[in-house]
């Protein structure tokens, strides 16, 4: 049995490499955003929590691009699956990645699930598919901040990850969580 890996604050994040809908390829290690890559891992097209928690991402793409921050949301979903995804929540803005190995999600430290069947919205689920998880990427490819769930619920807000990214390029705050040594 395989658990999820840990990330730990300044130290480098995995590879990712994955197909974008715009027609590019996404490389986190090429082209990295000027203060962070905001990596947004979701569901897939049948999570109904995933297209509100991406349409308010969509919402506030203008504010993270202005704080010099790339937005990218990802899943292991088909290019149609994701595509549906972002007609859905009326992207404009916001890109997505899609065909995300699930071994590059727990390598991420995300969470698998197996499929139940059809959702509360009537799509099915993916036979094997990953939980939520956000990451912020320093340009030199280290964590700067994570979160992971297993569950679809109570995720961290947008607006709030804003006014943190203010702090913290304010005051030059570091990143917290590194230490690893005995306790």
């Amino acid at each position: 049995m395989s658990s999820p890996n840990v990330l730990i604050p300044r130290q480098p994040v995995p590879a990712l490499r994955l197909p974008v809908l715009d027609g590019t390829a996404f490389d986190l290690a090429v082209a990295p955003a000027p203060t962070f890559d905001l990596l947004v891992f979701y569901r897939g097209l049948h999570c109904p929590l995933c297209a509100k928690y991406l349409s308010e991402l969509e919402r506030l793409h203008e504010d993270f691009a202005q704080r010099g921050v790339a937005p990218l949301a990802l899943c292991s979903d088909t290019e149609e699956r994701a595509r549906a995804m972002a007609e859905k929540v009326k992207a404009q803005r916001l890109r997505f990645g899609y065909a995300l190995p699930l071994a590059t999600a727990r390598a991420w430290g995300l969470t698998i699930s197996a499929s139940r069947g059809k959702t509360s919205i009537g799509i099915d689920e993916p036979a094997l598919f990953s939980e939520p998880g956000l990451f912020l990427v320093r340009p030199d490819g280290t964590l700067f901040w994570g979160a992971t769930q297993t569950m679809p619920f109570a995720r961290p807000h947008f607006d709030e990850i804003l006014g943190a990214i203010d702090f913290v390029l304010k005051n030059d705050y570091p990143a917290r969580g590194e230490y690893v040594g005995s306790v």
